[in-house]
């Protein structure tokens, strides 16, 4: 039987664990399998990509959700309502699409006390998240730079602001959506817009991973709890493979060898 691969696809993508936390499980549960990364610049060339390289299921990070959604041929219903995918299967010609952002993250964050929500970002995993967060009885307002991204937030109902015309006020979480921070310095919004909505905040939370993000950072100054997102590339991962392995294993057994990655740096 010929090995199967996998990959994740981004940009940037050299930093991502997720070939530790699946490798791991794949070498545990005795599959003859591996998974890589690739540095996808292009994300019109992703459905050719899969097809070139011979892979079996993706995952893909930035910047590329909403391409990976459009090159499907299936999607669940999940991925279809939030147009956004982060885990692809092949299966023949054929490439079926899912969202595994939304249930990691809600999951993750589940133990905070939180009702009332502020996303900064308003990109594919902010589409997929806040749908999902909203059906779970939270109140999720979207913040983001580009007003134009804020069109399909406003859409589906929900309260959306540029920098422009935000007022800060008082959120139980406030979440970074966004890349700002993972590869460099930059903080998701103005300062100003930051230090007066984190000073009511009850906690902070990034969905970058590994690092204490410029975000974090200041979150830390005003004295907030911080957590980063490496619960939700768990937990997403856990359900990728889950996928991947057309559901074979259960979550806590693929838990128990993917959660090993986390303790390299």
């Amino acid at each position: 039987m010929t090995k199967q691969l996998f990959a994740i696809f981004g940009n940037p993508v050299s930093h991502s664990k997720s070939p530790m936390m699946h490798n791991l499980a794949f070498e545990a549960l005795g599959l003859d399998a591996c998974y890589g990364r690739y540095l996808l610049k292009n994300g019109k060339q992703l459905r050719d990509k899969i097809f070139e390289l011979g892979l079996k299921g993706i995952n893909i990070t930035v910047p590329h959700k909403e391409y990976a959604y459009h090159a499907c041929n299936k999607l669940d219903g999940f991925a279809k309502r939030v147009g956004a995918v982060n885990t692809i299967v092949r299966r023949d010609d054929k490439l079926y699409g899912y969202n595994t952002d939304a249930s990691g993250f809600l999951k993750a964050i589940e133990n905070f006390a939180a009702k009332k929500v502020l996303f900064i970002g308003a990109g594919g995993t902010a589409q997929s998240s806040s749908v999902i967060l909203r059906e779970a009885d939270y109140e999720v307002t979207i913040l983001n730079r580009s007003i134009r991204r804020l069109d399909r937030f406003r859409e589906d109902g929900f309260e959306c602001y540029s920098f422009d015309d935000f007022v800060p006020q008082q959120y139980d979480l406030v979440i970074n959506m966004t890349s700002a921070g993972l590869e460099d310095d930059f903080l998701p919004a103005p300062k100003s817009i930051l230090d007066a909505t984190i000073s009511q905040t009850k906690a902070c939370v990034d969905v970058i991973y590994g690092k204490e993000t410029p975000f974090l950072k200041l979150a830390k100054i005003h004295n907030k709890p911080i957590k980063d997102g490496s619960d939700m590339l768990l937990y997403q991962g856990i359900i990728a493979f889950e996928y991947f392995t057309e559901n074979k294993y259960s979550f806590d057994e693929i838990k128990r060898h993917m959660k090993k990655a986390f303790d390299f740096n």
